[in-house]
Formats: structure tokens, C-alpha cells, sequence
């Protein structure tokens, strides 16, 4: 990561241009954050990096994790809560901050209708078959691990994955997340809020008291200086695009076989920039890295083993728990076992057919499995999926099914075999407010920070949900703007 310094704030300084508040990236955070800060009255001035707006968000599905009783949970007949929505993403997470997801699950309902206020479209269609992001105009689907124990034994299992509709689309993948950025970018321009594309910020500017009051950013080879009368706000994204950031704090993403999605701009340089006025870093090491071998939902009914023959996680996972879980396993090696009555060719592609083989005896012996292992393990599954029971990991009694029927085929969930894709999720410490935080737990006067390059409810592969990243974006990115606006959010 680069070793920033800001620049210090003089009187012989001449200022291009000064806003009340200053945007630094205009994804979904950096997008609502302007909404919501022209909405408090204030001048706003967005800096984009590239020559557009969009980010990452417009490469995403465009799901939204929402809930405690948003309109298309009720007309579907589902009775969510926000203290139901807390118990679960409370146990999802692996270090929660309580604070951060009890204001994102009370406020939940009130931030659906702020979405469609700003001209967005959710139908109240519902999904209910198991996907990893499906293709109809559905509203409302199941994108987590709600029905998975020992989660849904702190939670009620209640779908929360809220899909942005387009209109006059057919549904298809990634039209979403555009439907979703192209709404909120034309909100915020027509609420007055000003745009400068091909900005990008180089050094944030501080004064004698360590105010974030503006920043220095270049324009086709211009330098420029911008100065915020009341705050700052990063939104620049996370850092998958930077290769050096990732060997250094998200290994895992660095390697060769790992695809990383987002915005070529992704690049940290928000995290850089926090981190030279003495913002913390938080969660760094955090990521989603899945390989989706559903739909067919078929498959779920098959057992993922390891090398030793052995099963390691319920296969009706969510996608980003399986996956990693198969990344845990001996030299990562995971296959998913199927008999011919479950077997199916993943949707996504990811995970290439090894071979099929008329006995488990026969196939053991090919993966390289201890003699046995593999027969053993199948036989007491089997015995247990009979009677309907899975004492060892807990699958659900719809996916299980006994794989009596040859052929036997396995499916290569290897790494370095099949396809991994993911993103970062670390990023600036920042409160619930979204005001960057210190080492020491303290504000960093005038800046504040939203979307992936902070660290705020998501934080791994194995309890992540679809629409996580963008909900909690959009809400922070709220705060945040209300924040440098200089207005204390609810």
C-alpha cells in the first residue's frame, strides 16, 4: 500500500473549486451519499475517476439484503422482523459490530422505500428455487444461509435477497446493478448534485487540526485543488484491481487462480487515502470467493469430500460457504460426488465433469482416495439420507437423497480446477454513522467513508448473503452523506 501524506491546508492555497460536501468515487455509496447530502441542503461536488459513473455496482446483480418487513416479504407472506434480521446476521458474522447491524436491520424497511423513492423497482414476485443469482424479474429470492443450520437455529429462515427490477429487460445477469447505479447517479443529477468525471483524488487536504477539509486530485493532467466547507466522503470501492494490496493483505485473491470482479478503478487508493490522515484498517484480510456449482438444484442432493475420501460441510450451503469451505480442505482438493439420478451440468460452468464410473470402488480408486474411504463415508450417508437425517452436518431433508444409482460421477471443485471469483471486504474502519475511525476508536474530523472501502456487516465468504455489499453501500453511503452534510442520522 502506498505511504500517502496529506496536504497540509495554507493560506496561499487556490482552490479550483469548494462544496459543502465532497464525494470521492460515484458507485452505489458515493451515489447515495450525494442524494442524501443535497437532500440536507447542502452543495454537493462528486469526483469520478472514471469517465462515468457506476463502480463495481454496475457489474453486480443488483440484490440488496434487506429486510424486517419490506414490501415484498409481506406480499409474499413472510413475517420478518428487525430482531430476527439482527439474530441472524449477528450469527453469520464472524465479529459483528452489534451496533452497525442493529441500525441496518431496524432501519431496513424504511431504507427499501428510500430505494424506491429514488425511482428504483422491486416487484413482488418471489423466487423460491436455489440459485446463485437468478435470472427472472422476481422480486424477493433466498441469497444466504437463512435455511442452513446452526444458522436457522438463531433466526427464523425468512428470504431477504431483494432484486432490482428492469423494466423492458429480460431479466438477464448484471442488468440489475446497472438498472440499480444508472437510477441513483440520475436521481442525484437531477436533485443538483455536481459531477466531475476523470477526477482522481491523489492526496486528501487536512488543516492545522487534522480536519479533512478537501483534496488535490488530477484532470487530464491538470492538478487541481478542491476544498469542503463541512466533509468528506470515500467511496472509491475496495482494492481488487490492486495486485500489491491484495499479496499484502488478501493473499488468497492474489493467486493465480482466483478471479476477482469489480471496477478496474477498484484499486484502494479510498483505503490509501484514509489511511494517510491515521485511518485504522479493518477486516483486510476478508474476501468472498466462491465457485457456485448450483443450480441444477439437483446437485445439492450430491456430498462434497475431500482427498481423504471425507465430507466437511452441509452441501445446501450457501454458495460462499461451500466454497470456502473447499478451499480448507487438503491441498484444496473438494469434489462433488453424484450418483445418475442427482447428476446435472452446473449452470455457471465452474466446476469441470472428472469422469463417471459404474461403482464408488472404481472412482475412489481413480481420485486417488484411501482404499475404502470414500465407500465407507457414501454408506453412511446413504443410510442416514434414507431415514431422512443428517446427524453429521445438518442437510436439509430436501436435499437429501440416497446416491444409489451408477453411474457415479464426480465434479472437480479443486482449486485450480474449478472457477473461483471474488471480492474484497475489508477496508477503513469507519462507526455507524460512517465517520472514518482512528486506532484509537476516534472520528476523524470531516471524513467520513461507505461502500467497499469500508468495513462495515460483510466480512467473509463463509456467512456472506447476495445483496449484502450493495445494501449495506447504499445505506452507510446514506449516513455518510448526512454526516459531511453535517446532519446526525437517526
Amino acid at each position: 500500500m502506498k505511504d500517502l501524506q496529506p496536504v497540509r491546508l495554507n493560506d496561499g492555497m487556490s482552490f479550483a473549486d469548494t462544496a459543502d460536501v465532497l464525494i470521492i468515487g460515484l458507485g452505489a455509496a458515493g451515489a447515495s451519499a450525494a442524494i442524501e447530502s443535497r437532500g440536507a441542503g447542502a452543495d454537493v461536488l462528486v469526483l469520478e475517476r472514471a469517465s462515468g459513473g457506476g463502480g463495481s455496482t454496475q457489474y453486480s446483480g443488483g440484490f440488496l439484503y434487506l429486510g424486517g418487513g419490506t414490501r415484498p416479504q409481506r406480499a409474499n407472506g413472510f413475517a420478518d422482523s428487525a430482531e430476527n434480521m439482527y439474530r441472524f446476521l449477528s450469527a453469520a458474522t464472524p465479529a459483528p459490530d452489534h451496533r452497525k447491524i442493529r441500525d441496518y436491520c431496524e432501519h431496513s424497511p424504511a431504507h427499501f422505500d428510500w430505494l424506491e423513492a429514488q425511482g428504483l423497482r422491486f416487484n413482488d414476485g418471489f423466487y423460491p428455487h436455489k440459485h446463485f443469482e437468478h435470472s427472472t424479474e422476481d422480486g424477493l429470492a433466498w441469497s444466504g444461509n437463512e435455511k442452513v443450520w446452526p444458522y436457522l437455529e438463531a433466526a427464523t429462515p425468512v428470504p431477504r435477497g431483494h432484486k432490482v427490477t428492469s423494466p423492458g429487460g429480460q431479466g438477464q445477469l448484471g442488468e440489475g446493478g446497472l438498472k440499480l447505479i444508472t437510477t441513483l447517479i440520475t436521481r442525484a443529477k437531477a436533485l443538483g448534485v455536481r459531477i466531475e468525471p476523470d477526477a482522481f483524488v491523489q492526496q486528501l487536504i487536512v488543516d492545522a487540526e487534522g480536519r479533512v477539509v478537501g483534496a488535490k486530485y488530477r484532470n487530464f493532467g491538470e492538478t487541481r485543488l478542491v476544498r469542503a466547507r463541512r466533509g468528506v466522503v470515500l467511496a472509491t470501492g475496495g482494492f481488487g484491481a490492486n495486485k500489491a494490496m491484495l499479496e499484502q493483505y488478501c493473499p488468497l485473491l492474489a493467486e493465480e487462480h482466483s478471479n476477482v470482479v469489480g471496477a478496474p478503478t477498484a484499486d484502494g487508493s479510498g483505503i490509501e487515502l484514509g489511511a494517510s490522515v491515521g485511518a485504522a484498517l479493518n477486516n483486510m484480510a476478508g474476501c468472498l470467493i466462491t465457485s457456485p456449482f448450483y443450480p441444477p438444484a439437483s446437485l445439492l442432493k450430491g456430498i462434497l469430500i475431500n482427498k481423504l475420501g471425507r465430507r466437511f460441510v452441509a452441501e445446501d450451503s450457501y454458495h460462499g460457504r461451500s466454497a470456502w469451505a473447499c478451499l480448507q480442505q487438503p491441498d484444496r482438493i473438494a469434489y462433488l460426488i453424484c450418483d445418475n439420478a442427482v447428476f446435472g451440468r452446473p449452470e455457471f460452468q465452474a466446476q469441470p465433469l472428472i469422469d463417471a464410473w459404474e461403482s464408488v470402488a472404481e472412482m475412489e480408486q481413480a481420485l486417488g482416495i484411501p482404499a475404502g474411504a470414500l465407500q465407507a463415508e457414501l454408506a453412511t450417508y446413504n443410510t442416514e439420507a434414507a431415514s431422512g437425517r443428517d446427524p453429521a452436518f445438518h442437510k436439509q431433508k430436501d436435499w437429501l437423497q440416497p446416491l444409489v444409482e451408477p453411474p457415479f460421477a464426480a465434479l472437480d471443485c479443486s482449486y485450480g480446477k474449478a472457477f473461483y471469483t471474488g471480492f474484497t471486504l475489508g477496508g477503513l474502519k469507519t462507526s455507524a454513522l460512517a465517520e472514518v475511525l482512528d486506532d484509537q476508536n476516534r472520528p476523524i474530523p470531516g471524513l467520513y467513508a461507505a461502500g467497499a472501502c469500508a468495513s462495515n456487516i460483510a466480512q467473509d465468504s463463509a456467512g456472506y448473503a447476495s445483496g449484502t455489499c450493495l445494501g449495506e453501500s447504499t445505506f452507510f453511503g446514506r449516513r455518510a452523506g448526512l454526516g459531511a452534510a453535517g446532519v446526525v442520522a437517526d
